[in-house]
């Protein structure tokens, strides 16, 4: 794996170089401090890494629109956000914008599984990261109707779509999936299809983040 890392703080560069040369875990290609720093480094030649970590706040352009300029040049970029900010609001803008997950720097344990999730096709979201996006769509939920219950979102789905949302929320991409349940990438991709339909949902990661929203509740 080869992996960029750009962080306004040398020593978290520096840190995490060291963490994951030493695991055996990824090459690191090239580090950066600032946005316009990271987005040059990435369009150099030879520059484009399996993954980029990358802070949201650093100095000038800001890890957010960095990755909104690299993901529009790169359909294919691998972005793991890794910043000490776990607000809903960073965490939603980074998911929209088609990172592939959001950890907070504090579970340095989790970088080397979450690099690795990413590989492997999955979107990770760190635990933190997690109980603030539901915390928020809880908030949200109660402000339009504070009798609805957190499950109704769910309740028109069949036994096999709540099988395959827990799968989703359990971090499973399709294929993973159809394998699990002993059916085709495009059928399950159908099921999530429709799943997204009946939940008015945008995507697999509001689909998870609601479902567990939904079994804490």
């Amino acid at each position: 794996m080869k992996v960029a890392i750009a962080d306004d703080d040398p020593i978290v560069c520096s840190s995490l170089s060291t963490i994951l040369t030493a695991t055996g875990t990824a090459d690191v290609l090239w580090t950066a401090n600032d946005g316009q720093s990271t987005l040059d480094c990435y369009q150099a030649a030879g520059g484009r890494p399996d993954v980029l970590l990358l802070d949201v706040q650093m100095p000038g352009m800001d890890g957010l629109e960095a990755a909104e300029h690299i993901i529009a040049m790169d359909s294919a970029a691998r972005v793991l956000f890794l910043t000490t900010f776990a607000d809903k609001e960073y965490i939603s803008r980074a998911l929209a914008l088609g990172a592939k997950g959001y950890v907070i720097k504090q579970d340095v344990a989790s970088v080397v599984p979450a690099l690795q999730a990413v590989m492997a096709g999955q979107t990770v979201l760190g635990a933190e990261a997690v109980a603030n996006l539901s915390l928020g769509r809880q908030e949200e939920q109660t402000r339009k109707d504070p009798a609805e219950p957190a499950t109704r979102r769910f309740q028109t789905l069949t036994d096999r779509e709540h099988e395959i949302v827990a799968l989703v929320a359990d971090g499973l991409d399709n294929q993973a999936i159809a394998k699990r349940l002993y059916l085709s990438e495009g059928t399950v991709r159908n099921h999530i299809s429709s799943i997204l339909a009946k939940t008015n949902l945008a995507n697999r990661t509001q689909l998870a983040v609601e479902w567990l929203s939904s079994q804490e509740s």
